[in-house]
């Protein structure tokens, strides 16, 4: 049984409480909030057994860390779990820099430690199999990429109101980027920008991403709704994974004639966060850690920095 601490007490917090208590080889049995009353009332709340205002004592008390607070904090609690032989899932983005997101991963491989960004869709069984479709040559060779999240939003939160790391690229840039690196790789040539603001965030951004002879682009919106699916294009045919492609519950494989299509679909749990979690209790085990999520995630931060230093 693996001892699990959690950093952060907001909204997904609070689901992966629930999803947490359906995979059985891990434990929650511990809360950290540099605000000790709101680590003691969250843990009362959702039954764990120890609260900490105290992070050098919340550490020593677990096996490994769940990281859920905000994207800025990140880098310095997973080098610092990593750094106390603790192995570490942490919420998206890992980090918003690549120099940060390459020194976590060596740590942790230097550690022989488990060091995974929290990207459910990832670990969904929809996605899996998506992937296999791809990898067996079904559409060909990808020579396109589409992949939309937005979500409309209001009010004064984290994502509208944090002008350092906020706004809808930084919030949904990792789901939308994951088919593009996935089924493209990560050596694209450039990247161009389209922004809507949203006071002196990105409420719409639509990035462009160029390889030599391929494209993509990624849509993400906190203030423009858009159709979230998915559509990879190929040289013999097509995938469209219907809104909300995240969740990927079913997609098609659409060919030259209209009459052919294969069709997917596939059970989707809870809110999807235990599949991450599953796929951390088994790495732990083996303690493995999957190059190509490595380059994945690293590019990612280099996007995202890219991103930042020009908004």
């Amino acid at each position: 049984m693996i001892n699990l601490g959690m950093i952060g007490t907001g909204r997904i917090a609070k689901r992966a409480v629930k999803e947490i208590a359906e995979v059985k080889d891990i434990k929650l049995t511990a809360v950290y909030n540099p605000n000790e009353d709101h680590a003691k009332t969250f843990a009362k709340d959702n039954g764990i057994d120890q609260a900490y205002s105290e992070i050098d004592k919340f550490l020593e008390s677990i096996d490994a860390l769940y990281i859920a607070s905000p994207h800025g904090t990140h880098y310095d609690y997973v080098k610092q779990a990593l750094e106390l032989g603790k192995h570490v899932i942490c919420e998206k983005p890992l980090t918003l820099s690549e120099k940060q997101t390459i020194s976590l991963y060596e740590i942790a491989s230097d550690n022989k430690l488990v060091l995974i960004e929290a990207v459910k869709t990832a670990y969904s069984p929809g996605f899996k199999k998506l992937c296999e479709v791809v990898e067996s040559g079904a559409i060909g060779e990808v020579v396109d990429v589409e992949a939309a999240f937005t979500r409309l939003t209001e009010g004064n939160v984290r994502e509208l109101t944090d002008t350092k790391t906020g706004g809808a690229f930084t919030e949904f840039g990792t789901y939308t980027m994951l088919p593009i690196f996935r089924f493209l790789g990560t050596d694209y040539t450039d990247i161009k920008y389209k922004t809507i603001k949203a006071g002196n965030v990105d409420g719409y951004t639509k990035a462009h991403f160029n390889y030599s002879d391929r494209f993509a682009t990624a849509k993400c919106g906190l203030t423009v709704k858009s159709e979230g699916q998915l559509l990879i294009s190929g040289t013999k045919g097509y995938i469209l994974v219907p809104s909300p492609w995240w969740l990927t519950k079913y997609f098609e494989v659409r060919y030259e004639d209209p009459r052919k299509i294969d069709k997917y679909e596939f059970a989707y749990e809870g809110d999807g966060l235990r599949y991450e979690f599953q796929e951390f209790a088994k790495r732990i085990s083996v303690r493995n850690c999957d190059k190509i999520e490595r380059n994945e995630s690293i590019t990612r931060s280099r996007v995202f920095e890219n991103f930042l230093s020009n908004r």
